[in-house]
């Protein structure tokens, strides 16, 4: 085993976070704390080629993997800029246009993902569905060459920047097992019978979650993404690189979080020597940072598995689990570190508390990783 980062990903990493330094927690936590789009950001990401960096060079991608597009969520989010819609829009919906979509779809789509100028989001989740993705009650109906959607989403994120949502229906029921069968349908945000309402949260984010409604949308066949009532495996190819992504970015905030944190706790001196002298002070620290580094290592292993086609659920969710804790651990040692100080609008620690805490739950929550964890890594009887 070769431990060691290739020249070209750690160049990669360094123009990642030189780009991503130029804004910084100066710019993210001001729009984190106004509930503002990143945009200036993100078509600077777009403009240098990172955010296709995963997508196919004959759409305008970089023509390399989710390993890649990791190392871009982690080294933005540890300049202090971690982007939730690279999970959305870059790795999930990017990953499933490129494996399923038509040619005419990938084109339309994916040079303008790839560039920074179009966003496309997810959604699937529904008020009385959760993690149940069985339940799904939006339907998607044929109405001789159309379908026609009805239905109900909740905590869409993004859905205001974005040009589309590749949209999780159910489509159909299989006869043998009574189970919805599901389809993927991309649906420009303006279509006519999509009510886009927000959905107010008090975690200090730059994107913002939305209620959506769909009342007698109708889309033509070519809006189906892959085959018909096969959503669900579709859905599921998709999800590992959402949680890849998503531990990466729990990574990245750690990192952020920690260098300020130790920066602090040596520079600032109440007893005639350093806080961070202080093991109350410097364990809790060196504990998270311990925590953050073994998160990176699963999460690497995660993306090179998914990369190589090999099974990656197992790794997946272990790097999820394993990040999102790090950053929980981080977060609340950094405020630590910084007393009241921790609390204070000036040193920006808040909003990250904030999107670390909600990376507990979404996109899987802890819980669910530790159902996938006790049923398919240790044999034990399904719990749920």
């Amino acid at each position: 085993m070769d431990f060691r980062e290739t020249s070209e990903h750690r160049d990669l990493r360094d123009t990642v976070r030189a780009i991503t330094a130029k804004f910084g927690p100066e710019y993210y936590v001001p729009r984190a704390e106004a509930g503002e789009p990143t945009h200036e950001l993100w078509a600077e990401l777009g403009r240098n080629g990172f955010l296709g960096i995963n997508l196919p060079e004959e759409y305008g991608g970089g023509g390399a993997g989710l390993a890649e597009l990791a190392m871009v969520c982690e080294e933005t989010a540890a300049a202090g800029c971690p982007l939730l819609l690279l999970l959305v829009s870059a790795a999930i919906s990017g990953e499933m246009i490129s494996d399923f979509g038509t040619e005419e779809q990938k084109r339309q789509w994916l040079p303008r993902m790839a560039s920074g100028e179009s966003k496309v989001v997810f959604g699937i989740t529904e008020p009385d569905a959760g993690s149940n993705t069985h339940r799904l009650s939006t339907v998607a109906e044929r109405d001789g060459g159309d379908f026609v959607i009805n239905g109900t989403k909740h905590y869409i994120s993004g859905v205001d920047e974005a040009e589309a949502i590749l949209l999780v229906a159910r489509s159909g029921r299989d006869e043998a097992t009574g189970r919805g069968r599901l389809s993927l349908f991309l649906v420009p945000t303006d279509t006519p019978g999509l009510v886009a309402t927000p959905l107010p949260v008090s975690a200090k984010l730059p994107e913002k979650q939305f209620v959506l409604h769909f009342d007698a949308l109708r889309l033509p066949a070519s809006a189906l993404l892959g085959e018909e009532g096969n959503g669900f495996a579709q859905v599921f190819h998709g999800l590992n690189p959402e949680r890849i992504t998503g531990a990466a970015v729990c990574v990245g905030i750690a990192r952020h979080l920690l260098a300020q944190a130790a920066d602090y706790a040596s520079t600032r001196s109440v007893w005639g020597t350093p806080i961070g002298a202080h093991q109350g002070i410097a364990h809790p620290l060196a504990k998270a940072r311990i925590e953050t580094d073994l998160a990176a290592l699963m999460t690497a292993k995660a993306a090179w598995l998914h990369d190589n086609d090999q099974p990656a659920g197992e790794a997946s969710n272990m790097a999820k689990y394993a990040a999102a804790e790090a950053a929980g651990a981080a977060a609340e040692a950094a405020i630590q570190a910084h007393g009241g100080n921790g609390l204070a609008t000036e040193y920006g620690i808040l909003p990250y508390w904030g999107i670390s805490r909600l990376l507990r739950i979404a996109p899987v929550s802890r819980e669910m990783v530790l159902n996938f964890v006790a049923q398919h890594s240790l044999g034990l009887p399904r719990s749920y």
